[in-house]
């Protein structure tokens, strides 16, 4: 699991690709975390266009983020998740708190 961190104005973009399950989270969480801690940015868009399996470790990534970014003033968007993941996310509530997004471009997502 790898995950490359893009700042575009005020949306921190974190494109992550492979496996998220318990052995990689933690990683992924730690990078993520420094980057809004140094950045603050007012939107964080989880881009889960190269996530090819996802656990529930997975889902608790998403609820930490949500809560950071809240307590920042920011919002979460979780983008182009794939039909699977998609559904996983929609069992768990997910878009309660956080939109899922659908574009083959990341830029239409930023406004």
């Amino acid at each position: 699991m790898t995950v490359a961190l893009q700042n575009d104005k005020t949306c921190l973009i974190a494109a992550l690709s492979g496996e998220l399950d318990h052995h990689s989270v933690r990683n992924i969480r730690e990078e993520i975390d420094t980057a809004i801690s140094e950045q603050q940015p007012e939107k964080l868009a989880l881009d889960f266009g190269g996530v090819t399996f996802m656990d529930s470790s997975g889902i608790g990534l998403i609820l930490g983020r949500c809560k950071i970014m809240g307590g920042i003033g920011g919002t979460t968007a979780i983008w182009n998740p794939p039909p699977h993941i998609r559904r996983v996310m929609k069992l768990s509530g997910i878009e309660r708190i956080a939109r899922i997004e659908h574009s083959p471009d990341r830029k239409e997502n930023l406004s």
